[in-house]
């Protein structure tokens, strides 16, 4: 049965038995439901529209994200509680995703982006494109092959001539293929859109596999080479990296600092050996 929420006709009332909330408040702090909701306590959909515009603003003022994840949360919840599945539900989750994704919280953007695929195939209407890139990457990030295929297999051939889906299947390929220098290339020049912040969860991983690699193919490798190749910010964020490893940096007759292959390539075999056999749960946090 269609029903009208409080005079919204974009709002669709799956069963006669739908809550409608009556609470005012714009804020409210998450609680996790262990019963059915008091409507009174829920907020009808006016004021949800409201309480977003004030959290918009509250980020951009504050950046306290303890705090908006929380107010997130809670505005998630009376929609669920609600049945309400329109734009506006998009659009909440959306942002919470974007603001979830720069600060690096993979659990909440994940239990975003998993409602996001569920709104966007009943048609309802956001940013598609950009949002199936990032889950093309998060897939990437957990390492989950059957999925990514699935996603590819259902791309039109108008979404992947995108800039963002395209930016995200040159970096499926160059993983795939062990390029790291295009791999590194496309982390540091991404399309206009958040594809960094989820690379950044893998990126580390993909380092060790590389200099895997280098150091097997190499008698030495500088460190300014290393920095350049593997897209450190700078040859203090590389050195950071290989002394995490224990990684035995020397300095040749020219002074500049070095690593031996021959000596250093069991180091990060086996660490990336430890970073495979030690998996990704499924939000995606190691």
């Amino acid at each position: 049965m269609y029903i009208e929420q409080n005079g919204d006709p974009n709002v669709v009332d799956w069963d006669t038995d739908t809550l409608i909330g009556t609470c005012q408040d714009l804020e409210k702090n998450y609680m996790r439901l262990t019963s059915a909701p008091d409507p009174s306590t829920v907020r009808p959909l006016p004021v949800l529209r409201k309480t977003l515009e004030l959290l918009k603003q509250k980020w951009t003022e504050e950046q306290n994200y303890s705090y908006i994840c929380d107010q997130f949360k809670s505005l998630r919840q009376d929609l669920t509680v609600q049945r309400i599945k329109n734009d506006f539900a998009v659009e909440v989750y959306e942002i919470h995703a974007r603001i979830a994704l720069e600060k690096g919280d993979l659990g909440e953007y994940n239990q975003c982006q998993s409602q996001l695929k569920q709104l966007y195939k009943l048609g309802f209407k956001g940013h598609e494109i950009e949002f199936t890139a990032y889950r093309l990457l998060y897939y990437l990030h957990t390492l989950n092959p059957k999925d990514i295929n699935t996603l590819i297999s259902e791309l039109s051939p108008e979404q992947k001539k995108h800039e963002f889906i395209k930016h995200a299947l040159e970096v499926r390929s160059a993983v795939a293929n062990g390029n790291y220098h295009k791999l590194f290339y496309l982390y540091l020049n991404p399309p206009h859109n958040m594809a960094c912040y989820l690379m950044d969860h893998f990126v580390e991983r993909e380092r060790i596999k590389a200099l895997k690699v280098m150091t097997k193919a190499y008698l030495t490798l500088s460190i300014t080479f290393i920095t350049d190749e593997l897209g450190f910010d700078s040859e203090e964020d590389c050195i950071e990296l290989l002394n995490s490893v224990r990684c035995p940096i020397r300095k040749n007759k020219n002074k500049e600092y070095i690593i031996n292959g021959k000596e250093t390539h069991q180091i990060f075999l086996k660490k990336w050996q430890e970073l495979a056999e030690k998996g990704i749960d499924i939000k995606g946090q190691i």
